[in-house]
């Protein structure tokens, strides 16, 4: 009998009731290695009820403890990291690297999360009027939840309830159903580490479920990674309730080449921002805009991404992993022959690729396309695959121009030998998060991840400062202590202090 995933609830996990079972398939053989129950109503209130109990109490705790907590959970996620990534590989296909890699962004969140102290500090301006003092003090929500996406089942998720927990908070965490047995891995952990009950719960299923958290009333904030479509449903239907949402969408990421870059450099950038993790990533450069003469470059690059083959996490040579599923493969590959029937040129197909050994894996060879124009499906589309499609403009004005008029702004990033080059392009490009000679600028968590335009829905970021106002609320007081040698005075009728 395939193994039935556990909800960790009240601090404890637990079988689910429901008769309602997704397969959880590993994506190089579709073999079933789990299945992951959809949380019945019942189980979703018992979740949010024992998280709001917890917070009684929780937010009482000091925050240096609160500190130390995750300062224990973050050794043990170091100590366990390569037993987290065994089980990325199986749920999701990635490289062992790549599945460290995904864990190690993770734990530097959780660092992070152990300099609340800091971060939870509040102002103060002594005598704002005479003997009148004025401070502010940061304080937790409540409950709050997360949604989070199949293509980084470690990293994204400690993005979320460490830093929501050490603000104060209790989470509750609703994992894709694609790869939901990292999370409880790591959930482990943190009950190891010392996590008081109640203040994670884990709940496993759909859209059913995520509707439960859109739509309860003690839930005060969501946090959500996913697709375009979906992230405008959560932060509609989540701000519609009256919560606070943070939604992270879509991307159209776009690399610029200078032709006085270092091309060797621009070439083992682009092989891995575009197929590394198959393109599953929402960082990933999908587009290589060449200025000038850099537009020679480019079979160079695509003999490059040639030499790379997925395969699967044992092999040590395998580039990369499998799509997801077979439905996320077969979009891919629709894309690609999309793009052909509307006239870019296709360098490097890898519609047909096949692993040996491995004839059911959902398996995408890197592809790339040039001529491709912003009209073009492949253009505008996340492809979400090993799919690089290439651009060649005259100028940078030319390049900042096709990256601004994109509905997308999660990232972009520029190669180039000259500063006023770069300088011209960070200041003028209508993107969050910006590289100079660096192809993924994803930032590390004492900075927040900032996209901008159709890439995200909200007001606050996450991780870094912006994830402590995210899962906080600022109380400001204002106070007079009278002494017995002021005198008294009349009443005040302006809104003066005196």
């Amino acid at each position: 009998m395939t193994q039935q995933v556990k909800h960790f609830i009240d601090g404890e996990f637990v079988t689910s009731n429901s008769d309602k079972l997704i397969p959880v398939t590993n994506p190089a053989t579709q073999e079933v290695i789990a299945q992951v129950p959809c949380a019945t109503a019942e189980e979703m209130t018992r979740a949010v009820e024992s998280a709001k109990a917890a917070f009684l109490t929780w937010k009482e705790v000091p925050v240096s403890e609160r500190a130390r907590l995750m300062m224990r959970f973050a050794h043990l996620l170091k100590e366990h990291q390569a037993d987290i990534a065994d089980i990325i590989c199986q749920e999701l296909g990635k490289t062992v690297e790549d599945a460290k890699g995904d864990v190690w962004r993770g734990i530097e969140v959780v660092e992070q999360a152990a300099n609340i102290p800091s971060l939870m500090m509040g102002e103060t301006v002594e005598n704002v009027a005479r003997s009148i003092d004025t401070y502010s003090y940061i304080q937790p929500l409540g409950v709050c939840a997360g949604i989070t996406p199949f293509n980084f089942p470690a990293m994204i998720p400690l993005w979320m309830f460490p830093m929501a927990i050490a603000c104060g908070n209790t989470f509750i965490l609703k994992p894709s159903e694609q790869d939901p047995m990292t999370v409880n891995k790591i959930a482990e952990l943190f009950v190891q580490a010392g996590a008081p009950k109640g203040v994670l719960q884990v709940v496993h299923g759909a859209k059913e479920q995520v509707d439960a958290i859109l739509h309860h009333p003690d839930i005060k904030a969501i946090s959500f990674v996913g697709s375009v479509n979906v992230g405008q449903y959560i932060y509609k239907t989540g701000t519609d309730n009256l919560k606070r949402v943070q939604a992270f969408a879509g991307a159209k990421n776009h690399m610029v080449i200078m032709p006085d870059a270092n091309k060797q450099q621009v070439v083992n950038a682009l092989v891995g921002a575009s197929v590394g993790a198959a393109g599953q990533r929402c960082m990933a450069i999908s587009v290589a805009v060449f200025v000038g003469a850099a537009a020679e470059w480019i079979p160079e690059v695509a003999a490059a991404i040639g030499k790379v083959r997925p395969g699967v996490y044992t092999d040590p040579n395998a580039a990369y992993g499998p799509q997801i599923s077979p439905q996320a493969r077969a979009r891919v590959l629709s894309l690609i022959e999309q793009g052909k029937k509307e006239g870019a040129t296709c360098v490097l197909d890898g519609s047909d690729c096949k692993v040996e050994g491995y004839p059911d894996g959902n398996w995408v060879g890197p592809t790339v396309f040039s001529n491709v124009t912003t009209d073009m499906e492949i253009y505008k589309q996340e492809i979400f695959g090993p799919v690089l499609t290439t651009m060649q403009v005259p100028t940078l004005q030319d390049a900042l121009k096709i990256v601004n008029d994109s509905p997308y702004g999660n990232g972009t990033s520029i190669f180039t030998a000259s500063g006023a080059a770069a300088r011209k392009y960070q200041h003028e490009v209508e993107v969050g998060q910006v590289g100079i000679n660096i192809p993924i600028p994803v930032p590390l968590p004492f900075f927040s991840f900032t996209g901008w335009k159709g890439s995200f829905y909200g007001d606050q970021h996450a991780y870094g400062k912006q994830a402590v106002r995210f899962y906080t609320e600022t109380k400001t007081i204002t106070a007079r202590w009278f002494d017995d040698d002021i005198p008294v005075s009349g009443p005040n009728m302006s809104i003066n202090l005196r």
